[in-house]
């Protein structure tokens, strides 16, 4: 491990015994490495191997085969010490529910040599007025927003964070986007799992793709959207017959089909995008089909995700026996 890499994963191997025989392997040899101050997010569906990746990095989880390194420390071999400089995000209910969020910070920082003051926490996420209350009495940003923050009591060198931002509205999950780059420009590296497109696009420097185990991609957003073949998208309405076939060859084309986000119009990937809505535009006056609601989109993580899974991320799916 160099020291500009916080985590380092080689040959990475979980499997599972499965209720009446046999066994499930939630991660299946994936290597990659964390470089020290930046956000790295693992990106995929429930069930693709997110979580059982962190909890071997966090040395919760006893790898099959492989090694996970946080710190230059073995999480396995050495969690003890490993623990000590990381933070790791725990979820509401797994606080005590008769301490108030200043006790609970405090009991918690009581657990390490190094500890951060519990009222200068909770001000740094807006929660000083509710140091005195409890978990089950704050919303769920609120709550999303103290688990954060309990989970940097410590002053942590590494902060893994797993999904974060379920379940919360747009306005409260951009405040926790803001908390998490709050951590990050305090000299912390932090590491992510979502199943969120946009949040992995917008708050990660690096996103590894995850899907049944394995890596399937590692870039930043902007290098993934790049390697596609079709980087735009072109989405449009029709009342008038639309010849899906006659739009595949057109010039920039690369795709064409029903549009996956709006009942009833079309989606063209298009590789150069003047130059395909300039056939298409043509198309349309040649053929007499009127194009409606026409818009040029750039493409984004979920365009690769489709590309290099072959299916959609749909959030809220079931869990596929991760744990």
């Amino acid at each position: 491990m160099t020291a500009a890499v916080a985590v380092e994963v080689a040959d990475l191997v979980k499997d599972f015994r499965q209720r009446g025989g046999g066994t499930l392997r939630a991660v299946d040899g994936i290597s990659f490495a964390v470089e020290h101050g930046e956000i790295f997010g693992f990106l995929g569906p429930n069930g693709a191997g997110k979580t059982t990746t962190l909890e071997i990095m966090e040395g919760l989880q006893i790898p099959t085969s492989g090694s996970a390194d946080v710190l230059g420390l073995d999480s396995t071999k050495h969690s003890s010490e490993m623990k000590r400089r990381i933070g790791i995000q725990l979820q509401a209910g797994a606080y005590f529910n008769y301490l108030t969020l200043r006790e609970i910070l405090d009991l918690f920082g009581s657990f390490y040599p190094h500890n951060l003051a519990p009222d200068d926490l909770l001000a740094r996420v807006g929660l000083a007025d509710k140091a005195g209350s409890l978990i089950k009495q704050l919303s769920g940003g609120q709550q999303q927003r103290f688990s954060i923050v309990a989970s940097i009591v410590n002053d942590p060198e590494v902060v893994f964070l797993d999904e974060a931002t379920t379940g919360l509205d747009p306005h409260a999950r951009r405040e926790v986007w803001d908390l998490i780059r709050g951590i990050r420009a305090s000299g912390k590296t932090v590491v992510i799992t979502t199943h969120y497109m946009e949040e992995a696009q917008t708050l990660c420097d690096r996103v590894a793709i995850i899907d049944y185990g394995r890596i399937v991609e590692l870039d930043t957003p902007e290098g993934l959207v790049r390697g596609l073949d079709a980087s735009y998208r072109i989405v449009f309405e029709s009342r008038d017959g639309v010849d899906v076939g006659a739009l595949s060859g057109l010039p920039g084309i690369v795709t064409a089909g029903p549009a996956r986000d709006r009942t009833g119009a079309f989606e063209l990937s298009v590789r150069r995008p003047a130059e395909a809505l300039r056939g298409l535009l043509r198309w349309s006056e040649d053929s007499g089909v009127e194009l409606g609601e026409l818009q040029v989109l750039p493409a984004t993580l979920e365009d690769v995700f489709l590309s290099r899974t072959g299916r959609a991320l749909r959030p809220g799916s079931p869990e596929e026996g991760e744990e």
